[in-house]
Formats: C-alpha cells, structure tokens, sequence
C-alpha cells in the first residue's frame, strides 16, 4: 500500500467519524428552528408539573392528587426522570427548554443511529436511513417523554444487534442504559421484549460446541436488564406501571397515538412499507428467521399503534444493517500502521467546533424569538373566565386536562388514561362526541359538575345547548363553556357577545 494510498484512508477515517456529529448538528439546528411545533400537545403541561412537584418536594408520587374524580387513588409515574428534565429546563428557559431538551434528545438519536449503522454500511447510506427515520417520525416528535427515551432506544437495540452480529454475549456494562430508560419512559418494555429475539440471532450463528454457553449467557444478561429496569424510585412496581397502559383495550383505538395506522391517504410510513419490500424482491435480501420476526414485530406494532412508527422507523435500519453491508460491501478504512492519535485529535476538535457552532446558534435564536405553547390547543380565555366564576367542579375536554392541571385547576380527565381506566374514558368519548349523548347529563349529575369546558367545534356543547338546566357563557375557537343555570349565572358581557356570535 503507498504512503499517499494510506493517506487518503486515513483523512476518510476522520471525516467518517465526524458524520454522525454533523448529522446530529444538523437534526438539532432543524428542530430548534421549527421549535414552536414540538410544543403542541396539551400533555406536556401535567409532564412539566409533574416534574416541578417533584423537585419542590423532594419525593416520588404514588397517589393521584390533579384530579377529582380520582383523588387519592394510587398511580405512579413511569416517566419522572423526563419530567424533572422537563421542569428544570421550563423553569430556567420557559417553553425554550423544553424544546432545546426536544432539540438535542433527537440530535443523539440521529448521531448514535448513524454512527451504528456506519459500522456495517457506508456513510452516505447511513444519513439516508436517518433521514427517512425522522421524516416517519416527523409526526410524534413533541416536547414529551418518549423523545428523551429514543436516543436510549437506538443505544441498546444498536448495541445488542451488534453483539449478535459478532456472535457474542452483550456485555453487562450496558445494563446502565435500561435502568436509564427505565426511568426516562414506560418505553423500556419494548427493550426487555427484543432481547429474546436478538439473542436468537446470535446464537443461531454460532458454533455449535458453543450455543449453549452463548444462550446462557443471553439469558442472565436478559435477567439483568430485567433487575436493571427496577432500579428506580418504584422498584419493581415500575414494570406493572409501564404495562397497565396495554390493558384500556377498547380505548387504545380512540386515542389518537394509540390508534392502527390509517391507509386512507397515502402516508410516509405506507411509503417505507413499500419501500422495504420493493427492496426485499429487487435485491433478493435473504435473512435469518430471527431477523425476519424482528421485522414483522415492529411492523405489526407500528400497524397496530401509530406511536410505534418511531420504533419502526429507526429499529428496523439497524436490523437490516449487517444483510446490507453484506449486500453493498464497503472499500477498506484503516490503512495498516496510520497513526490513529492525530485522527482522534481532529475529530475531538471538530466536535468541539460543532457544539460550540450549535450552542452559538441556539443563543443567538433564542435572542430574537420567543417559543409559545401552540394556542389553538390552549383554552386560555375559557380558563380565565372560569378562573373569575370560580365553579367547584369543571367536566373538561380532554386535551384540556393538562393545561388546566397546569393552572392549578381540578380537573374531571386529563392524558394519564391508565389512571382513569378503559370504562371511564370510553363513557367519557362517547357521551361527548354524540355516540352515546344520554350518558352526559348523567355524569353531569354523578359527579356534580357545575361547569363544562368543551372543544369548540366537538358535538358536546350541542348537546348541552338542547339539556334544561345548563347555560352557554362563553365561545371562542378553541372552547366552549357552559354552566348550570342554578349556579352562578351572572354573565360577563363579552360572554354574552360570543354566544349571540356563535348562534
């Protein structure tokens, strides 16, 4: 090999190593420009109190106290590690926070995927995956805990599907990462339930003198990510927590993030289905029956919940990773005798360059814009007013538990379906959205409600215009209020205006 040849290998060494910083940069920089999306949905407000509840007190919940329908009742919160992040980043930076936390939390998926797949596939292969992993999960990047959890995620599926292409055991140091997890979201389910599959890959392909010792060695590994997931401030009441979620049956379909993957318009995720099976018959990919059950289990779980397109769209890369570069080999990178220490030099500095080139973006962002809650998700007007009349019980839409919540106001539901349960939530859809309109006068008097907050354009506050005993005082485009008439009737006049505008 020639000293020039050796050369030109090692400067593509170095940029190689840089890729996944500048891939990183970049995901950051794009998520902070379009910062103001990822503050769309109304859970972030009960995550960030959550949160600052817990650094106020010191302690852990283990009773539900923002609510009244199910004060005193016990819940626990699986994601409280994200939720103190949340609140200490909203309470030095307001809603800038919570989306530099957003920002940087997919900066390490992008870096850490492309990074993983850069070890069997080339670079220019490895951004494409990247790329087309965030446009499928474009829709559910928000400024909640799942997205402090993928950088997680892509670490320990990439690390686990390294070792079985290695044919080795996965190494303990990386059980920190599910206990990490474990504290970070209820996601980490997911992580316990691929071992037994991925150890199936490695073992499969091993000697046959040494299967047995190998499947051993998978199986008190999988052990210890199992105690490693209790190590949290619920212990093993963790792993009933993250699971309750799996039993609301009927309601998993009326929840938008719960709900099956909708053909009815073509998609990005319908486009990466067909791409990956055009790819199969075109290229003739041939793969073991672990890895085919791999796919088919995080296809069938991104079918059936559309939450789980993120899983999809960066697992299913980093399963394929190793038949590809198979496919596609790849030219030689390390020239024999290259002197490694001034590569690690340059690329320590370039990382340096970029996070100070990212930070100086990001503060001189921060200078001229101001990030804000979405408002057409925000009731800010409505809670106002109901602030003024001060009612001891308000029936409130859904998507507004958490902004209530975050003022401090009791509310009838809010996001935590798993502490309300399946008959409830469900009595609650369908009597709001007119499937079963009888059931709302009835929980109207069950539980003593004396003020309703409803979605403007839902078909509940038709129905409370039609009931005798309740009164519309106030319309905007976001919500609608109604009281009972025997309450505190008094009306503002700018309510009264909107009524006559709304009629």
């Amino acid at each position: 090999m020639s000293l020039s040849f050796a050369n030109s290998i090692a400067v593509q060494s170095r940029a190689r190593a840089l890729v996944p910083l500048c891939v990183g940069a970049g995901v950051y920089l794009f998520f902070l420009h379009v910062g103001d999306t990822l503050l769309q949905d109304s859970d972030s407000f009960w995550q960030i109190k959550i949160g600052q509840w817990i650094l106020d007190h010191g302690a852990m919940p283990y009773t539900d106290f923002y609510s009244f329908t199910r004060t005193g009742e016990s819940w626990i919160s699986t994601s409280w590690l994200s939720q103190v992040l949340f609140a200490f980043s909203y309470a030095q930076w307001d809603w800038a926070g919570p989306v530099i936390l957003t920002a940087v939390a997919m900066a390490l998926t992008a870096a850490i995927f492309v990074h993983l797949l850069d070890a069997q596939i080339e670079a220019p292969r490895a951004v494409l995956f990247a790329l087309l992993a965030l446009l499928l999960s474009m829709h559910h990047v928000l400024a909640r805990p799942h997205i402090l959890a993928l950088p997680v995620m892509v670490a320990w599926v990439g690390l686990l599907m390294a070792a079985a292409d290695r044919r080795s055991a996965p190494s303990w140091h990386w059980l920190p990462l599910m206990a990490l997890w474990a504290n970070l979201h209820g996601g980490f389910v997911l992580g316990l339930a691929l071992i037994g599959p991925i150890s199936l890959e490695a073992v499969e392909h091993a000697e046959k003198g040494r299967r047995l010792r190998l499947f051993m060695r998978w199986v008190l590994f999988g052990v210890g990510a199992l105690i490693a997931s209790c190590c949290t401030p619920y212990g093993w009441r963790t792993l009933l927590g993250a699971t309750n979620i799996l039993s609301l049956g009927e309601l998993l379909s009326v929840i938008f993030e719960w709900m099956p993957a909708n053909f009815a318009t073509f998609t990005s995720f319908e486009g990466a289905l067909l791409g990956l099976i055009a790819l199969g018959y075109y290229r003739g990919l041939v793969l073991s029956a672990p890895r085919i059950f791999l796919i088919l289990f995080l296809t069938w779980s991104a079918l059936t919940h559309v939450r789980s397109v993120d899983a999809f769209a960066f697992l299913v890369p980093l399963v394929l990773a190793k038949p590809l570069g198979e496919m596609f080999p790849r030219a030689p990178t390390d020239a024999p005798g290259a002197d490694r220490w001034p590569a690690r030099h340059v690329t320590a500095l370039g990382a340096l360059m970029i996070v100070a080139a990212s930070w100086t973006s990001t503060v001189l962002h921060m200078g001229h814009h101001r990030f804000a809650f979405t408002m057409t998700h925000t009731p800010v007007a409505a809670v106002d007013l109901l602030e003024q009349r001060k009612p001891q019980r308000i029936f409130n839409a859904y998507q507004f538990g958490g902004y209530l919540i975050s003022r401090n106001i009791p509310v009838f539901i809010d996001g935590r379906a798993e502490l309300y349960g399946e008959k409830f939530v469900m009595d609650f859809f369908k009597a709001t959205e007119g499937k079963k309109p009888e059931l709302l006068p009835r929980l109207l008097d069950e539980y003593k409600i004396d003020a309703t907050l409803l979605v403007a354009d839902a078909p509940g506050p038709q129905i409370l215009d039609q009931l005798r005993g309740w009164k519309r005082i106030h319309t905007d485009d976001v919500a609608v209020i109604h009281v009972r008439t025997g309450a505190q009737t008094d009306v503002a006049p700018e309510a009264e205006t909107a009524k006559g505008a709304f009629k």
